[in-house]
């Protein structure tokens, strides 16, 4: 086999994108890597990750999947996925813990908007839900209003108060979960003072 093949073939199992390591597994130099890629056989996804240049469609969200296993879709992408909001984010946010090495936030393909997330906080709300086929890791409705109130100086003042009134009427939406969310944020007042309004008391 050829360096080339090779190379296709460990990115066709890894399921399109690879790693340095995976290509000096299987007997390459860090100088074969750089080759292909100066060649244009191969691209640069990441640093120490690589995919086909030829079999350029890979989606973002295969993209994030793979390489930020840790992200969570959050704030104004998850508003646009839940339909919260019409507008789509020309960038991922993407909630991470705050000891996260900021190198691994740097995807060439990816636009990424990070929200650094405490400890405490990082897991409250985590689900999972289809993006175009890709599983991706996602914060329940409950956990993104929660985040529209505690970003709420950083987002567009219609934006957040187009998400709060989509989520009133959404049927499933879980108030009780709101509530629970809310007091663990330190947001309980200003969530269920304005939720009282929207809901009519």
């Amino acid at each position: 086999m050829t360096k080339k093949e090779i190379v296709k073939e460990i990115i066709l199992e890894a399921g399109g994108i690879a790693k340095t390591a995976e290509f000096i597994s299987a007997g390459l130099s860090n100088f074969d890597v750089a080759s292909l890629c100066n060649e244009g056989y191969i691209e640069r996804v990441r640093h120490g990750y690589y995919q086909l240049a030829e079999k350029n469609d890979i989606s973002e969200e295969h993209l994030l999947a793979t390489l930020l296993p840790e992200g969570v879709v959050c704030v104004e992408s998850a508003l646009f996925h839940y339909g919260y909001s019409d507008f789509a984010p020309r960038q991922w946010a993407i909630a991470v813990p705050r000891t996260i090495s900021r190198a691994k936030l740097k995807i060439d393909a990816v636009p990424i908007k990070a929200y650094y997330i405490q400890k405490g906080q990082y897991l409250l709300g985590k689900t999972t839900s289809d993006f175009d086929g890709v599983t991706l890791t996602i914060y329940d409705r409950e956990r993104t209003i929660c985040d529209c109130f505690k970003y709420r100086t950083k987002l567009d003042s219609e934006l957040f108060s187009k998400a709060i009134n989509a989520y009133v009427i959404d049927d499933k939406k879980s108030l009780s979960k709101l509530s629970k969310y809310a007091k663990e944020m330190k947001l309980y007042k200003k969530v269920t003072e304005l939720m009282e309004v929207l809901l009519g008391g």
